[in-house]
């Protein structure tokens, strides 16, 4: 693979830097879903100059992620920080064709997710120093130093995103193609297949979580929407309204009757 250097320079990087800070800061409160990666993408477009490679990119890794979450502190791959270098490194090779660019960006995307789950343990091994901090503050009731230590407590969260993020966009895409070259190929096989199981993987999680049972036609049509009639997710989207929306509309039909 020829190697990229990246042109975006180190204000780019900062940037870059800077956003996937307060993105994956946001997580904490205000949840304003800017570490959702169809948001971090779409952002990363708006500062490389390409908006609709941004969407592309955290708009798939949004699908892989469905279902997912940290429930009980548990790690999962970190597609923030995927949507905002696959979209980076993907507008490097973009010529025109978007597709084509999201396939780039993606292979660089998936992996440095799931590799970034490392990076998540790190991060929240040194913020409980700041938890420990803060009880001991509590303890001596003083509050000024519960409030410091609670602001402090970002900074690891923040410093494992925007670190990495920074460097990948400094040094190019170069090192990072060096370091998944050093990667052994076993490994890399088992991130490939993880990469394509994880689609199906959210879907399903997403499922155990809805009232199948009860809904099961609704699933049956949408099945046989999508697998046999080939229609796509917006359509597949739209349907669903519509079916939801006629649902309601009939039971409160047997309800005033």
């Amino acid at each position: 693979m020829e190697e990229v250097v990246s042109p975006y320079g180190i204000g780019t990087a900062l940037v870059l830097g800077l956003w996937a800070y307060i993105a994956i800061v946001s997580m904490l409160a205000p949840n304003i879903s800017f570490h959702e990666p169809i948001v971090a993408g779409a952002v990363t477009g708006i500062i490389v100059g390409n908006i609709p490679l941004g969407l592309a990119v955290g708009g798939t890794l949004m699908i892989i992620s469905l279902g997912m979450h940290t429930y009980g502190g548990a790690t999962i791959p970190d597609f923030l920080t995927g949507a905002i270098l696959g979209t980076a490194f993907g507008a490097l090779a973009y010529d025109g064709n978007v597709e084509s660019a999201m396939a780039t960006g993606l292979t660089i995307a998936v992996p440095a997710a799931l590799l970034m789950t490392q990076l998540d343990v790190f991060g929240r091994a040194i913020t409980t120093v700041f938890i420990h901090g803060a009880d001991k503050y509590v303890e001596d009731e003083n509050f000024r130093g519960v409030t410091l230590m609670h602001i402090l407590g970002q900074l690891p969260w923040g410093l494992t995103r925007a670190i990495p993020v920074f460097l990948a966009i400094w040094l190019g895409a170069g090192p990072v193609q060096r370091f998944m070259e050093w990667i052994p190929e076993w490994f890399q096989e088992a991130i490939s297949t993880t990469g394509a199981v994880l689609p199906a993987l959210g879907f399903a999680l997403l499922l155990s979580m809805l009232p199948v049972k009860k809904y099961w036609p609704f699933l049956i049509i949408g099945f046989i929407l999508f697998a046999y009639l080939e229609v796509p997710v917006i359509g597949l989207a739209i349907a669903g309204a519509a079916l939801a929306a006629l649902y309601f509309h009939m039971k409160e039909g047997e309800a005033s009757a």
